[in-house]
């Protein structure tokens, strides 16, 4: 296939909450296929639940291209040594007894808010009254911001959050470096303040924590790390949230949430996951470490690869049905969260809080329904993470 005639990234969507067709023509085709990105730079796409596994667990594809040192990078989203001990030492903070004081507290906030929706009276927005607060609290109540620093804490995260880091256009990245360097002078200002008084709060916790191999997080992994949980744990949750009412309205299924046990609405969560993955969240670029052949295709040490969990979560070899909101069906795990060595640590609290937020809904707006068709509903965030702008619905 020549240069002209490769797929351009991204594809045509005619259904805003269904994965582009051509996925699927690819998957059944050519499952590991060359496309051009929105930039313009030639990459290999990767369709099929099989090889996306492959690819997002085995080590051979980094985050880096070969021989790019990944300079002044403090954050998890590296490689090698260095991504192996912030693991070892930021996941002593993430364990499960830590995610289950936090259910309780995302619990009691998502039904404060829902309530303040429900008093309001309809109209309301789902994005705004619920998701984004929902999510910018949870954060800062982990991060420890102080009560009468958030509205400064969610508009720097606001800003840093506004583009696609991956392909965005270059004025754009300008913008958003500005913002990003913004967002993280207040993150050092977190960590001093937190080194100087611990709290009981997670980022304290990071702060706090020794390991005899790996001595203890430095105030430059502190900062990033505290920036990560704004990026994932804001923009992602906060999507993930939106996106998830809305995929319940349209199946008719919210109500339903009522009756069901907490396996059940276990079950439903990670369908919704499964349903949305990539939509509001898409792996980070790897590149091949030297020359491999996934699903039989020779990849070129450097080239960089897109793994695309819409598409390999509707693979029909792994899930049957795939098209349809089938919450019972017995399938592959998804890899909403990852897959392998850079699984997200933070897939517990993601968990807990969609299903506080949809079952907050159920209990007390059981007759809730969008006040637009879905068509209607506008999109905005990168390449790697969107949402509805807003979820306008009424009861």
């Amino acid at each position: 296939m020549s240069e002209t005639t490769l797929p351009v990234l991204p594809f045509d969507r005619p259904d805003p909450m269904a994965p582009p067709p051509v996925y699927a023509r690819l998957r059944e085709g050519a499952p590991v296929a060359r496309v051009i990105t929105p930039d313009g730079r030639r990459a290999w796409l990767v369709t099929s639940y099989d090889a996306a596994a492959e690819i997002l667990s085995d080590r051979r594809y980094g985050l880096a291209p070969p021989g790019v040192e990944m300079t002044g990078n403090d954050t998890l989203f590296q490689d090698g040594a260095a991504h192996a001990r912030l693991r070892r030492l930021v996941s002593k903070a993430f364990g499960p007894r830590g995610v289950g004081v936090l259910r309780q507290r995302v619990e009691h906030l998502a039904d404060a808010y829902v309530s303040a929706l429900a008093d309001g009276g309809p109209p309301a927005d789902l994005v705004s009254g619920l998701a984004a607060p929902l999510s910018i609290t949870v954060i800062g109540e982990l991060l420890g911001v102080a009560i009468g620093d958030r509205e400064r804490f969610r508009a720097l995260a606001d800003a840093a959050g506004a583009v696609d880091f991956s392909f965005g256009a270059e004025e754009d990245l300008a913008a958003a470096a500005e913002a990003w360097n913004a967002l993280t002078a207040y993150a050092g200002e977190l960590v001093a303040a937190k080194r100087e008084a611990p709290g009981d709060d997670l980022l304290s916790a990071l702060v706090t924590i020794r390991d005899a191999e790996d001595g203890r997080l430095s105030d430059a992994e502190l900062i990033a790390m505290a920036t990560t949980l704004v990026a994932a744990g804001y923009q992602t949750a906060g999507n993930a949230i939106s996106t998830g009412a809305v995929r319940l309205l349209m199946e008719g299924r919210l109500s339903a949430l009522l009756s069901s046990g907490e396996g059940e609405i276990g079950e439903v969560v990670e369908e919704v996951l499964r349903m949305q993955a990539g939509r509001t969240g898409e792996p980070f670029p790897r590149y091949a470490q030297e020359d491999l052949e996934p699903a039989g295709v020779r990849i070129g040490a450097g080239d960089m690869v897109l793994v695309r969990l819409e598409a390999a979560h509707r693979d029909p070899a792994h899930f049957a049905d795939p098209d349809r909101f089938w919450p019972e069906r017995r399938s592959s795990p998804s890899l909403v969260f990852g897959h392998g060595m850079h699984y997200c640590l933070g897939a517990p609290l993601a968990r807990v809080e969609l299903a506080a937020a949809l079952g907050a809904l159920a209990r007390r707006l059981p007759g809730l329904k969008l006040q637009v068709p879905v068509e209607e509903i506008e999109w905005i965030g990168g390449g790697n993470d969107t949402g509805p702008k807003a979820v306008r619905v009424t009861w």
